[in-house]
């Protein structure tokens, strides 16, 4: 193989995770817009978000439903059309603004809008670094992955306790973990990229997975940075 050919090859090659990226965060950014949508509209509509929130048993109903969405399509995304893995992503999109139109109640506008901007840049930064690092992050993911079921079981013993200085710590290290897990998931995404040789059903269906991934660090990141930095309500 001379100089040329492999030039072509990674051209090829670069275009290729391009074209692969472009899809995944189209779908991640059409996620966290739906997200924000509905949130926004049920806080606008306060008898909406009265029957979420004042009935525990339709909220669990609602986060059961948001978590069987994500293990279903995680678990059947090999089962699916393309066509149903979009539109559950999209489902999960929807249902996490429902319980997402809280955080109205708790925080200023300008301090959710402030903490956004603050995510997009740290989201972006490390999803950069992430897919050009030449490192390989798969141990630095497995850590993160190992701490962030740390981090839940931290939270719930939290719910207890009630403690500001254990609450504040975890946060801390969940922007830690989801800070490594943007960066792990999207050089995982572009070793993804690079097996496709055609954009196939196959295809459609990573794109949909990835954007799941990365929906799911930015969102979790946000909240992270909000209970740090989130300015409340008076």
């Amino acid at each position: 193989m001379n100089q040329q050919d492999i030039v072509v090859q990674t051209s090829v090659g670069t275009q290729a995770v391009s074209r692969f990226f472009s899809k995944v965060y189209t779908w991640m950014t059409l996620g966290l817009t739906l997200t924000g949508f509905v949130a926004s509209y049920v806080f606008s509509h306060p008898e909406i978000q009265k029957k979420i929130f004042e009935s525990s048993g339709n909220l669990m109903m609602i986060v059961l439903a948001q978590l069987g969405l994500v293990f279903f399509l995680s678990a059947r995304i090999n089962h699916l059309r393309s066509t149903t893995a979009t539109a559950l992503f999209l489902g999960y999109a929807a249902l996490n603004g429902l319980t997402f139109s809280s955080i109205f109640l708790i925080y200023s506008g300008q301090s959710i809008a402030q903490v956004f901007f603050i995510t997009a840049g740290t989201f972006a930064g490390m999803s950069l670094y992430g897919a050009l690092t030449k490192k390989d992050l798969t141990k630095i993911g497995q850590m993160a992955i190992m701490g962030l079921f740390g981090v839940i079981l931290a939270s719930l013993v939290n719910m207890f306790f009630r403690s500001s200085a254990f609450d504040f710590m975890i946060s801390v290290i969940g922007v830690v973990i989801f800070v490594a897990l943007t960066a792990y998931d999207t050089q995982k995404l572009k070793v993804m990229a690079t097996s496709f040789q055609e954009e196939n059903e196959g295809y459609a269906k990573a794109a949909i997975l990835g954007a799941l991934a990365l929906y799911l660090d930015f969102i979790n990141l946000f909240i992270m940075l909000l209970r740090l930095f989130g300015g409340r309500r008076r």
